[in-house]
């Protein structure tokens, strides 16, 4: 079934030289199927629509200055849902990656799936692996699909590789775990975005998102729009992130004669992080 979208117009950037703008922002896209059912539609028409509106979000986030979004497409445990409906979402995303991939390729989209590829059939497992040969060499903003994902999993599967390279115990740190995750080609996630109203991580980067903000919409999927976004992300732009440790104007009172010179840049300690 083919929903007409129309795709938003570019917003201009958040105002103020030198915003604070996330460089990763990962969706948890919820609320496809409540939307179909709201329109009347078949759960399965949700889900349609909600990859339509994948373009938008990105021609919405790159102007602002995004660098990575990672998708929430299909977690480990969705294999649970009707088999009627998974078998609509595996035919959704292979038509996905076979109508889409060329044009995200020309606007300079790089493709990367994130999560297991075994259970996926062989001819989406293909179509995963040629729309990631096909742009591995664009310089535009890198789309994390993760699809049959789930946290756990993947903490567990970095697990297995570091024992089966037999790492030296001693030589593990945070650094070196993080690159045997799905996601090593990422940063870890500024903002997390998730719709739908629900306010669980529901497995979603586990590891990734420790010091990740959150922001959670009552707005379905289908119906996150570019003024939405923006706003989201001029949000994002006051907050002060700490990682633990405390921002100079929160440890000098006003006034104080110890304070440092603010006109320094002050980095937090990532061994101070709680």
């Amino acid at each position: 079934m083919q929903v007409d979208s129309v795709p938003p117009s570019p917003p201009s950037p958040p105002p103020g030289e030198g915003a604070n703008v996330p460089v990763h922002v990962a969706f948890i896209m919820d609320g496809n199927g409540r939307w179909a059912q709201r329109q009347g539609l078949p759960r399965i028409a949700g889900h349609e629509y909600g990859v339509q509106c994948i373009q938008g979000v990105l021609e919405t986030l790159g102007p602002l200055g995004v660098k990575f979004v990672t998708l929430y497409a299909f977690s480990t445990e969705n294999w649970a849902r009707p088999q009627d409906e998974v078998e609509g979402i595996m035919d959704v995303f292979s038509e996905a990656i076979a109508s889409q991939t060329k044009a995200l390729h020309e606007k300079n989209v790089r493709i990367v799936h994130v999560g297991r590829t075994e259970n996926l059939n062989p001819d989406l497992k293909k179509g995963v692996a040629d729309a990631e040969r096909l742009t591995r060499d664009n310089t535009g903003i890198t789309l994390n699909v993760a699809f049959d994902y789930g946290g756990r999993a993947e903490i567990l599967e970095a697990v297995r590789r570091i024992i089966k390279e037999g790492i030296d115990p001693d030589t593990i740190d945070e650094e070196l775990f993080s690159r045997y995750l799905f996601t090593a080609h990422s940063p870890d996630p500024d903002l997390i975005i998730r719709t739908g109203g629900e306010q669980r991580i529901s497995n979603f980067l586990l590891w990734q998102s420790a010091y990740s903000e959150m922001y959670h919409t009552p707005t379905l999927w289908p119906d996150l729009d570019a003024s939405e976004l923006t706003e989201v992300l001029r949000t994002f732009g006051t907050r002060k992130r700490r990682y633990g440790a405390l921002n100079p104007e929160d440890q000098y009172p006003e006034g104080d004669v110890a304070a440092p010179d603010s006109s320094e840049p002050q980095s937090p300690d990532p061994t101070s992080r709680q």
